[in-house]
């Protein structure tokens, strides 16, 4: 399987740049548009990314996050999990990268293999960084009118929360 693995993107790169010349395209001019136009896109959204990076590593270093804990603690002794969990769902609304932070430390409490440690597996499988990629992409793409598109990635999201902690629950 590893021997397979290792030749399909050059087999795919391959198969793109025979399909284009066997349909007389310039490839390689219409790679440099690509290029081109996805470094304008890099560039109008690295503001967003700087000010989420930011606003997340604020919180982070503040304390914000160990409050937060504290205070949803009795919450999250009602379902049964940390309240890190509870923790990072909110921060992998935001950022996957931070979230991921986030995860070492569960893991580093309690353990990969334990009940806390495959909810936050699961959940960081199933959930989505909704405000993340509701700015950068909705930017890139110019949509102005999101209309449904919050509340549907946060239900989206609450789905996968919800049934994150029913798997694990199954696993254990």
């Amino acid at each position: 399987m590893t021997q397979v693995s290792n030749f399909i993107i050059p087999a795919i790169v391959f198969l793109v740049v025979a399909f284009g010349v066997l349909n007389h395209v310039k490839i390689y001019e219409c790679f440099l548009k690509g290029a081109a136009d996805g470094l304008k896109i890099v560039w109008e959204i690295v503001p967003t990314l700087i000010g989420l990076m930011m606003g997340v590593g604020i919180l982070r270093a503040s304390g914000f996050f160990a409050l937060l804990e504290r205070a949803l603690s009795p919450v999250a002794a009602l379902f049964g999990f940390p309240a890190q969990i509870l923790t990072l769902l909110g921060v992998k609304l935001f950022s996957s990268s931070a979230a991921t932070g986030l995860v070492l430390d569960v893991f580093g409490t309690y353990g990969p293999d334990s009940y806390p440690g495959l909810i936050t597996s699961i959940v960081m499988s199933c959930t989505e960084t909704v405000f993340y990629t509701l700015s950068v992409y909705f930017l890139a793409a110019k949509v102005t009118k999101t209309r449904y598109a919050l509340t549907g990635a946060l239900l989206s999201t609450a789905a996968g929360t919800i049934a994150g902690i029913f798997l694990a629950a199954g696993m254990t």
